[in-house]
């Protein structure tokens, strides 16, 4: 699924790991606001790797699960969506701001297909420091370097480097970070 290439999002094979998610997303998102334990072991069966200090708060929504992993001290703020049908990997102390959405996945533009529910996913990377302002959205296939900011509402759509604030729909360049 995460190299890029058309896939069924129908094929049965996905069904119990859709299954799995929703089931696990379903408690995390029904636990105390303060309940910080209870989030961290269902983490703990739901992603592909939490590191220390590694947390979300709810309301999460994700598709499978075993394809995310968080490095340590990294922080997901409210009503976050990561569509991971390919790997997101998100570096050390990474912030993801309220509402932000990270989408492995797209459909082709080829209607007929499309009416078909083919799609593809690319990974998404972003290194340690990150922090994503509320709302922002990345797509497929970016990775965004060490250090770098991008502005809440931001929409990514290509990569950036590393150490810059980045801003706008699409996403551009502002300065560089000292």
């Amino acid at each position: 699924m995460g190299s890029g290439e058309l896939y069924s999002a129908t094929d049965p094979a996905l069904r119990p790991h859709r299954v799995r998610c929703m089931e696990l997303l379903d408690k995390f998102n029904s636990t105390a606001l303060g309940d910080f334990k209870a989030r961290e072991v269902i983490l703990g069966e739901l992603l592909a790797r939490v590191e220390p200090g590694g947390w979300v708060m709810p309301r999460f929504l994700c598709e499978f699960g075993f394809f995310i992993e968080l490095g340590a001290g990294t922080k997901i703020n409210f009503d976050v969506m990561l569509l991971d049908c390919a790997p997101i990997v998100l570096g050390e102390d990474v912030f993801l701001g309220p509402r932000c959405q990270l989408f492995t996945a797209n459909h082709p533009y080829d209607p007929q297909l499309r009416r078909a529910l083919w799609e593809s996913a690319k990974p998404i990377t972003l290194g340690d420091r990150v922090w994503l302002g509320g709302g922002v959205t990345v797509l497929p296939g970016v990775s965004i370097g060490a250090d770098t900011v991008v502005g809440a509402g931001s929409v990514v759509t290509k990569s950036l480097p590393s150490g810059v604030l980045a801003a706008g729909n699409p996403a551009r360049v502002v300065r560089e970070l000292a």
